[in-house]
């Protein structure tokens, strides 16, 4: 498989590093998926799934050790009127509709959990304010799950906020009824100390529209794995993702868009910027087009900025196709340092090189940023990336 890894800044090679990738979709290389965490084995670091994660930094998530504290997370929900907030046991039907966990800190997550998050949206119910849901963390061991459900021809926007120190292991399951219209924005600002690694499942029913943010700072080691399928024809899907690695931290998104239904369409972007020593991100984007589902349109994209030595990056994506009967599919990763060329530019007409600094990697952010449509959040994200590049100077 195609890597990009170890691009210093004073490497001889100048701008961005097109990446070429393999026809391979690694999850075809894992266990069936399942509820059952004695059906996985415990990784040791060599399996496709597990080979970029320090195991070891996953504070025993990955073996069954990490034993929950009970008083590790506090979750609140604020939520227009209208919609339907509940906590539920782990006999609710609705829990796991949306997908089977696919390792075993997810099968670990659905066995270990007690009370789960369930948000109703009603059917033909159109929200104008988002639903906020803010998950903090208070230094324990916790397993979660959390349901977000729209009935058909629903819109809403949800805000899932991450933030305190925890280890966290959790599935999200997103189910979106015919006609439907869900746009989730997922902040990972951790502490440095946190450890989170989770699931999100997304079934896109017939004719509905999906729009993902997953947004990626804190924490000590971030690992999510953000998986669609489609439940009808039709069906929309946008996977959006923005992070920031600093010196010592392990961020890792891992993605599976199933092309398992006809006509439906998948766009992927996700861009990060590195810096600092050991400051590993990891991208992994399978798509796949099973044979029957003949007018798939798809494409996925990774780019990564590197700002200082000491930094890697390993971006492979992956594309299997299994009809030729497709509108479109394709894919691409670019990995490269800091562009000297553009600071240069900027500095020569009188701004300042921290200054020029900023306004290069926000505006290499920019683009993704300016989709999410939540103003507060737009800032914070912004307000955050000069926060993290003022760190470095």
């Amino acid at each position: 498989m195609a890597e990009a890894q170890n691009i210093p800044v004073g490497s001889t090679t100048a701008g961005q590093i097109a990446v070429a990738a393999e026809s391979t979709v690694a999850t075809r290389m894992s266990a069936p998926p399942s509820f059952d965490v004695a059906d996985f084995p415990v990784p040791h670091g060599r399996e496709e799934e597990w080979r970029f994660t320090p195991l070891e930094r996953l504070r025993g998530l990955h073996d069954g050790t990490a034993v929950a504290t009970g008083d590790g997370l506090k979750v609140d929900v604020e939520a227009p009127a209208g919609v339907v907030v509940e906590t539920v046991g782990r006999d609710d039907a609705r829990l796991g509709r949306a997908g089977t966990p696919v390792d075993r800190v997810a099968a670990q997550a659905y066995s270990a959990f007690e009370k789960a998050g369930v948000i109703t949206v009603p059917k033909e119910t159109v929200l104008t304010e988002p639903i906020r849901v803010a998950v903090h963390g208070e230094g324990g061991v916790a397993y979660g799950h959390q349901v977000v459900e729209l009935g058909a021809f629903a819109e809403a926007v949800v805000v899932i906020d991450h933030t305190g120190d925890a280890v966290l292991a959790a599935n999200v399951d997103y189910i979106l009824g015919d006609g439907a219209k869900l746009t989730v924005v997922s902040v990972q600002d951790w502490d440095d100390n946190a450890v989170h690694v989770g699931q999100h499942n997304a079934l896109i029913g017939r004719d509905a529209t999906f729009k993902s943010f997953v947004v990626t700072f804190g924490g000590d080691l971030v690992r999510l794995h953000p998986r669609v399928a489609y439940a009808g024809t039709g069906g929309e899907v946008e996977l959006f993702g923005l992070y920031f690695t600093d010196a010592g931290q392990h961020q890792e998104h891992r993605l599976l868009v199933d092309h398992n239904t006809p006509h439906c369409k998948s766009n992927v972007a996700y861009k990060g910027a590195l810096q600092g020593d050991g400051a590993h991100a990891v991208w992994i984007g399978d798509v796949l087009i099973e044979a029957k589902a003949e007018g798939t349109d798809t494409y996925e994209m990774n780019r990564n900025l590197v700002l200082t030595d000491g930094a890697r990056v390993d971006s492979v994506p992956n594309l299997e196709i299994e009809t030729g009967e497709i509108v479109g599919a394709g894919h691409a990763s670019a990995t490269g340092r800091f562009d000297d060329e553009q600071l240069f530019y900027l500095m020569a007409r009188g701004i300042p090189a921290d200054e020029a600094r900023r306004l290069v990697v926000r505006g290499f952010f920019a683009e993704l940023v300016q989709q999410i449509g939540v103003d507060d959040i737009e800032e914070r994200l912004l307000v955050k990336i000069d926060e993290e590049l003022e760190a470095s100077v």
